[in-house]
């Protein structure tokens, strides 16, 4: 209904593009703020290609749809060129999963991601009883700022595979859930080897990103 695009609207400072996949949602946004026009997208966020609809930099700003709240926030690191800053609010779970510091159990690939790209901050949690009907769960504000240095110093696809590799068998140590990227053959008695993937910061990451690359060339 506009609420949060009310107050954004009321800044002159930047222009506001307001996307919505429900048609009606966009009819009356559309009547409440005709001076939108193209402005106004009808599309899914999902699908949309930043680089064609927006010209520099942009901020990502919502209150985002629960259930894909991590797929937004992936669309978000793929753009990250683009994107300087986020906030949005998220189930709280997600919201602490963004922040998560290694050695917790919400650390996981999406903490990582995130957090090699962007600096995350908690602003506040919401609670249940300010929406109308209160849902089940609790709510947060976080906000994204992308660090000014986006240089891994490593191979940023292989990153992404030895990340995604550790935590989908976080249970096993490195040594066993990387074995499908660098054979045990090649592995040397690294200790990190021996850890599982929610004991390594991003930092660790890049290390052993760049360990299994050296091993792989080997």
């Amino acid at each position: 209904m506009g609420v949060l695009s009310d107050f954004l609207l009321q800044n002159d400072a930047y222009q506001t593009f307001l996307i919505d996949l429900d048609s009606e949602s966009c009819e009356y946004l559309s009547k409440q703020y005709p001076q939108l026009g193209e402005r106004l997208i009808n599309g899914d966020f999902l699908e949309l290609d930043f680089k064609s609809v927006f010209k520099g930099q942009l901020a990502v700003i919502g209150n985002f749809p629960y259930n894909i709240s991590s797929q937004i926030l992936f669309k978000i690191l793929d753009n990250r060129e683009i994107v300087p800053e986020m906030v949005g609010m998220f189930q709280k779970e997600v919201a602490e999963r963004c922040t998560a510091k290694a050695g917790s159990k919400e650390y996981g690939i999406l903490s990582v991601f995130v957090q090699a790209y962007y600096d995350v901050q908690y602003l506040f949690t919401v609670k249940a009883g300010v929406f109308n009907p209160p849902p089940k769960v609790l709510s947060a504000v976080i906000r994204l700022t992308r660090k000014e240095n986006q240089n891994l110093q490593c191979d940023e696809k292989l990153f992404w595979k030895v990340v995604k590799a550790g935590f989908n068998q976080r249970r096993k140590t490195l040594r066993n859930a990387l074995s499908a990227l660098l054979p045990k053959d090649k592995m040397t008695e690294e200790a990190v080897l021996e850890l599982r993937a929610e004991r390594l910061t991003v930092e660790d990451f890049v290390k052993l990103t760049n360990y299994v690359s050296e091993r792989l060339a080997s």
